[in-house]
């Protein structure tokens, strides 16, 4: 697809596209929602990627945006009434919802276009490092303001973490590592992660890499490994 943000005419490179979306059309508000971080990072994320997104909660002196008092993830949710903006999104949808939502975060459901391969930040970097060096297949990878690196994965793997670890040997291990799957969000670069800081890419999605997430298998090993040392 291609997309126009503030009034740059964007190509995607995937498919030879170019084109503009009638930005010109939008109200002064849209036009400063259109220019947002957010609202190009998700319209990154629906039209490059294939990935959904949601609007989310922002958290500010430990308080949730969403006005419940007894919230159990203060900026960490989706917005309830919110709706998700679905993979191959234009610009301008996406600018019509954030221009609803201004501020909102962005938020990716897991478990549709990838599960999520969670471990401490420190294990992840050298992880990141050590798979890159062997030449495995890598796909996106964050980190978050509160020490988490997570490693974006095909789809699948929280059901097959259980049987992969024990195939590995890592099944009595006590291992620092999780998976998130169907049902999980992850708050999305560049958004603020509970009020404590910007969620950032280590590896970025590139056009240069396959649009598809690798197989967690390919990646356990390593990471089990180190984080057994670590």
């Amino acid at each position: 697809m291609g997309f126009t943000i503030g009034g740059t005419r964007i190509r995607d490179m995937r498919s030879g596209w170019t084109g503009f979306t009638g930005f010109t059309a939008f109200t002064a508000s849209r036009r400063r929602a259109a220019r947002s971080a957010e609202c190009t990072a998700a319209a990154e994320y629906t039209g490059l990627w294939g990935w959904d997104v949601v609007p989310g909660t922002r958290a500010s002196a430990g308080e949730c945006s969403c006005g419940d008092s007894a919230c159990a993830a203060p900026g960490a949710h989706p917005l309830g009434f919110a709706p998700v903006v679905p993979a191959g999104a234009p610009l301008d949808v996406v600018a019509q919802t954030w221009s609803r939502f201004p501020g909102a975060a962005l938020m990716l459901p897991v478990g549709r276009a990838f599960d999520v391969l969670e471990v401490a930040e420190q294990a992840g970097r050298r992880a990141l490092v050590r798979l890159e060096r062997m030449g495995l297949p890598v796909g996106p990878v964050c980190v978050t303001p509160t020490g988490r690196v997570r490693f974006f994965v095909a789809p699948g793997a929280a059901a097959e973490l259980p049987r992969l670890l024990y195939r590995m040997g890592w099944e009595d291990a006590d291992l620092d590592l999780r998976c998130l799957g169907p049902g999980a969000y992850v708050t999305a670069p560049p958004s603020d992660l509970a009020g404590l800081g910007p969620v950032r890419w280590l590896r970025a999605p590139s056009l240069d890499a396959p649009l598809a997430p690798p197989q967690a298998r390919l990646l356990l090993g390593t990471l089990a490994y180190i984080c057994h040392r670590a």
